[in-house]
Parts: structure tokens; C-alpha cells; sequence
């Protein structure tokens, strides 16, 4: 059996938690969340397998590129994933990959690209279940008011990621008032 190798990383806007299992990545998130346990529970459980401190290619090439993002070099990822989560849980994340850097998207556009308009509470849930933050963009899901919404990272990391991309909405909506 296949350990889940971690390493941890302190980036400019908080310590991450990195993880990677047969040479995909599994877990990028922040490693002060409140749902920490219940993520790390969820991925174990998922892979049949612990947690052991070791730094791999993978857990480095994500370093590398999230750096990258971090210093405005990088605007999309390339990096093979592995997800541990349901069917549903998984489509979700994926429709996330899909939102362009410098754009945001809201639970029911989330909910009507996959099919399910009727899923919004469920697609809130699956967005603050993400496991894999940054990367898969999770950060870009606004609330339908244009307004910030939670985030694991917290909403003043949340905020300064959309600053990051110099994402503008209307100011007239005060997005950034949270």
C-alpha cells in the first residue's frame, strides 16, 4: 500500500498542507482550516493510506508552480490530480478548473454547468470540501450578491487571491466588503 507523502508550505498567504499519492496530487490546503480533520479523515479514508512526511517531484513541482502564481508568473496550473471525493464531488471540482484565472463564477453557474441547477447547496458544500485549494480554484466562487463567501483559507486570504488576479468587479457592488 501506498503511503500519501506530504510536505508543508509556507506560502505569502498562509502555511499549506501538500500531498501527493502515486505521483498525483491529493491535497493542497490551508493546514490551519477549521475542517483540517475531517479533510485529512475524508483523504485517508479515500487512499487506504496515512499521511508520511517526504518531499516528492510532484509535491515540489506544485511548490514551484504555486510560487509561480504567488509571484504573478503562473495563471494556470499543470499538474496531475487525484481526487478523493464522491462522483458528484469530483464533477464539481472539475466545472472549478474550468474558471479562467481573472474570472469568478457563483455557486449556480457552478450548478447549471453541470447540469443540476438545483444543486446549489450541494455545490457549496463540495466547494468548501476541496482539498485542494489554489490549484483547483475554489477561491474564484463568489456568492450570487457578487459578494465574498467562505473559504477555508479564511475570506481576507480569499480576498487577497482575487486581488492576486486582479479580479475588478463593479465597484458600485462592493464585493470586496466582507
Amino acid at each position: 500500500m501506498e503511503d500519501i507523502n506530504i510536505a508543508y508550505y509556507k506560502s505569502p498567504y498562509g502555511e499549506l498542507i501538500i500531498g501527493d499519492y502515486y505521483d498525483r496530487l491529493c491535497l493542497c490546503d490551508w493546514r490551519y482550516r477549521k475542517m483540517r480533520s475531517t479533510i485529512d479523515k475524508r483523504t485517508r479514508i479515500f487512499f487506504g493510506s496515512d499521511y508520511v512526511e517526504n518531499l516528492t517531484p510532484v509535491i515540489g513541482e506544485t511548490i514551484k508552480q504555486l510560487e509561480q502564481y504567488f509571484n504573478g508568473e503562473r495563471k494556470e496550473f499543470e499538474l496531475p490530480l487525484n481526487f478523493a471525493g464522491t462522483p458528484f464531488q469530483v464533477e464539481v471540482w472539475e466545472q472549478l478548473l474550468k474558471i479562467p484565472w481573472g474570472e469568478t463564477a457563483t455557486y449556480q453557474d457552478i450548478s447549471n454547468d453541470i447540469g443540476n441547477p438545483d444543486a446549489t447547496r450541494a455545490v457549496a458544500s463540495t466547494n468548501g470540501a476541496n482539498s485542494i485549494a489554489i490549484i483547483v480554484p475554489c477561491h474564484r466562487v463568489i456568492g450570487s450578491n457578487k459578494k465574498l463567501v467562505g473559504y477555508a483559507g479564511g475570506l481576507n486570504v480569499k480576498k487577497k487571491l482575487l486581488k492576486l488576479e486582479n479580479i475588478i468587479l463593479d465597484p458600485q457592488l462592493d464585493m470586496f466588503d466582507i
